[in-house]
């Protein structure tokens, strides 16, 4: 007999895991993240926690949310800036702090691919901000 809505969740989610992750593709949107984030805190430390991570980082695409677009395109962005860094680093340009900072505070991924492009041929960091004439 279960005894608590707590109970149920975790034999529910034993028996089909896919389940929960099923169901909140129907949400959508920001419900569906909140009610993921739920999910994930309450089942703690227990062996499910694992499986429901997995299952969950498969596939986040179906949440169309403004918020979910914003924080993959500042991912994007995060990982850009980390891309234009590292060869700028592999290439022994030396990079300032000034340099780093503007790189990483930026968010414009059209600019991020510019300077992306400029840190292949850069003779030092701030090449990276002046465009070349074509």
């Amino acid at each position: 007999m279960v005894s608590s809505s707590h109970e149920a969740m975790h034999r529910i989610f034993q028996e089909d895991p896919g389940v929960f992750a099923r169901t909140f593709r129907t949400l959508g949107g920001d419900t569906a993240m909140i009610f993921a984030e739920l999910t994930e805190l309450g089942l703690g430390s227990a062996p499910a926690a694992q499986i429901w991570r997995d299952l969950m980082s498969v596939d986040l695409s179906f949440f169309r949310s403004e918020t979910s677009e914003r924080l993959r395109s500042e991912g994007r962005a995060e990982g850009r800036a980390e891309d234009i860094l590292r060869i700028l680093s592999k290439r022994g340009i030396a990079v300032s702090e000034q340099v780093r900072e503007r790189v990483v505070s930026c968010s414009d991924l059209d600019v991020l691919g510019e300077w992306l492009d400029r840190s292949l041929t850069a003779e030092v960091g701030e090449d990276l901000f002046v465009a070349t004439k074509a």
